[in-house]
């Protein structure tokens, strides 16, 4: 992603009461934050967590919403070995089944109030990604088509059946690739507050061939700095004050910011490869976003999209979904009241947009296997 956005101020929006509480598209700047979020947001404000966590108690199953929420169990729930690797996820309730991917620094604890409400219609999948909440730390190249990789062998392995992909932030882009790489068994897509951004034509005439001297002298000699930034930077944020002060800056509604929220975050990162994984992360995965683009992707697809989108989120506004459906006409856009992460903070308003979403898709009314020879 690039470290070079440049917000705009854009006009401020009223909300439209409904009888449902989501407030109606309105025009908004469309140039409001030109890349979403940067490496230097990721670096410095970035949720930090890759490993597995350990909760010493089990949560409550009632949120203040009154909506039941997931427990934690202390062993985590379900494990899957994917290419050697330790990977947790979350399965509940029976019918189509939906996989949700969270986005950077979190786990499957973030969808802890959709998962229960969803399982009750649907099959519901909450994965971890490797090197984040209960998966292994994996001291492997992270980019984009691990994870891409990680999620179609889970669809493949796993579910085994025709899937809805649900990604928030970092998840949200995983979701696209994955679908990209699985269209016999993707057959739609929900964005929330998606990572991820539109390719550039100059991005190619960007792109300088390293001398000799950049090589062997500056290239070696900016690791070493990177790594003491760095370094400083996720202890850091791995801070619980630290956690709790991003959260509450992306998060409109803070009433859901709370211990645990606060402690699936912090908690991975204490595992001795999380300082590495978090090094590995800004440097190689962070830098190599341009190889990846919303456009590229897209331009692949073609099953329904719908984005739920946090208006007021500080790093990834609304215009980027205002984009999103400019380029990829099959899109449905739902708007809400809320910041990054709309499934924690309005749980019961999201969980409602893709109950009614889904209920539009022919697709999810029936579930048939998945035949072996895409296996």
């Amino acid at each position: 992603m690039s470290s070079s956005c440049a917000p705009v101020p854009y006009p401020v929006r009223t909300e439209c009461p409904t009888a449902n509480k989501f407030s109606s598209i309105v025009k908004v700047h469309p140039y409001r934050n030109k890349c979403g979020l940067s490496r230097r947001d990721f670096a410095t404000k970035g949720i930090v967590a890759a490993g597995a966590s350990v909760i010493p108690s089990t949560l409550p199953s009632q949120s203040a919403q009154g909506l039941e929420r997931l427990p934690f169990k202390n062993d985590g729930y379900n494990f899957w070995t994917w290419r050697g690797h330790k990977i947790h996820y979350v399965e509940e309730g029976e019918g189509f089944p939906i996989v949700l991917i969270h986005g950077f620094g979190a786990s499957a604890f973030h969808w802890r109030y959709n998962i229960p409400e969803l399982a009750k219609k649907y099959k519901v999948y909450a994965v971890d990604l490797l090197g984040f909440g209960w998966s292994e730390k994996a001291l492997v190249d992270y980019d984009a088509l691990v994870w891409r990789d990680q999620v179609a062998d889970f669809l493949k392995e796993i579910v085994k059946e025709p899937t809805i992909l649900v990604g928030n932030s970092l998840g949200g882009f995983t979701a696209l690739v994955a679908a990209e790489a699985m269209k016999e068994q993707v057959v739609g897509i929900v964005l929330l507050n998606s990572a991820g951004q539109f390719g550039s034509p100059n991005d190619e005439e960007n792109e300088a061939q390293e001398s000799p001297f950049q090589k062997f002298l500056l290239k070696p000699l900016k690791e070493i700095f990177q790594r003491v930034v760095l370094g400083f930077l996720f202890w850091q944020a791995k801070q619980p004050a630290r956690v709790e002060s991003v959260l509450k800056s992306v998060y409109k509604n803070t009433s859901n910011v709370d211990d645990y929220l606060i402690q699936s975050i912090t908690r991975p990162a204490d595992d001795p490869n999380a300082g590495e994984v978090y090094y590995r992360l800004m440097t190689r995965f962070m830098s190599n976003q341009r190889k990846y683009t919303l456009d590229s992707v897209l331009s692949k697809l073609s099953c329904p999209l719908l984005l739920v989108w946090g208006d007021l989120d500080p790093w990834v506004g609304p215009a980027k979904a205002l984009r999103i459906k400019e380029f990829y006409p099959n899109t449905s856009i739902v708007n809400l009241q809320a910041g990054h992460c709309p499934h924690d903070e309005v749980p019961e308003l999201v969980n409602k947009a893709l109950v009614d979403w889904l209920a539009t898709l022919p697709s999810t009314s029936t579930s048939t296997s998945i035949t072996p020879q895409i296996l």
